[in-house]
């Protein structure tokens, strides 16, 4: 289970944080992180006042991804904060299993393009390591409805997902939860192959409204929250579990390709 856009001191607002990590207390598993972990600058400080009080607790079990607001302090103190979890400090992007299947956290915040490292090191790791089911997370979604909208530069690592037919793209950036319908990387409706999106900027800063509706956009809400995934053999559940005091929820299940 996880969320991006968590801990915000700016001014001084660190309810939202703690609200949500309330609900990874009554959680268990692996948690997540989709970037934007620390507001306002993603400095060691931020993590330490902003950060901590909410999910701090929950270190241990956690697997990060970074965002734009890490790499506004150069992101030493995210790779400093989360240590070895955060994957290599050159690169912050990595693999791990959770029971089946097989889990990506990757770095939007360096080159991702069609002959970066990045891209080049994804295509080897879901080569080397087949599996039924795979879900890749990272901080700037390729399609959302919300304030900053789409990121036509993750188009090219959606490619490399597609043609390994990846099943789940989880983003932040964005603070809002959205669920796309399975596409392709040009946006277009793939129900056989497609991957689905979910875009969980809600772990605690404020929210966003959407000024618009993506194609192939099935539900949206502005609540904090985290979703909660259960990942079985050949297919998964998803539940978007709201803080206390607000009932926006969303739920359903999927099967891998």
């Amino acid at each position: 289970m996880g969320a991006g856009d968590i801990g915000f001191c700016a001014p001084s607002n660190i309810s939202g944080s703690e609200a949500t990590g309330r609900l990874l207390d009554r959680l268990g598993g692996t948690v997540f992180t989709t970037g934007d972990n620390a507001y306002p600058t993603g400095s060691a400080t931020d993590y330490s006042q902003c950060y901590e009080p909410g999910w701090g607790r929950h270190l241990a079990r956690t697997r990060p991804s970074p965002g734009n607001h890490e790499y506004v302090s150069g992101a030493m103190p995210y790779f400093g904060y989360f240590g070895v979890n955060a994957g290599p400090m050159a690169t912050g992007y990595y693999s791990f299993t959770v029971g089946a299947w097989h889990v990506i956290s990757l770095n939007s915040e360096i080159a991702a393009s069609a002959g970066s490292s990045q891209l080049e090191w994804l295509r080897s790791e879901l080569a080397a390591n087949p599996s039924a089911c795979t879900a890749v997370y990272w901080h700037r979604p390729l399609f959302s409805s919300g304030r900053h909208g789409d990121n036509p530069d993750m188009r090219d690592m959606w490619r490399v997902l597609y043609a390994a037919n990846v099943d789940v793209v989880i983003n932040g950036h964005d603070h809002t939860y959205e669920r796309f319908a399975p596409q392709d990387p040009d946006g277009r409706l793939d129900p056989t192959r497609g991957i689905r999106e979910f875009v969980v900027g809600t772990g605690g800063s404020p929210l966003y409204e959407f000024p618009s509706a993506h194609a192939n956009s099935e539900v949206r809400g502005s609540s904090w929250g985290v979703i909660s995934f259960t990942l079985l053999e050949n297919h998964y559940e998803w539940e978007f579990v709201p803080v206390d005091g607000q009932t926006f929820h969303d739920s359903g299940t999927g099967t891998c390709h």
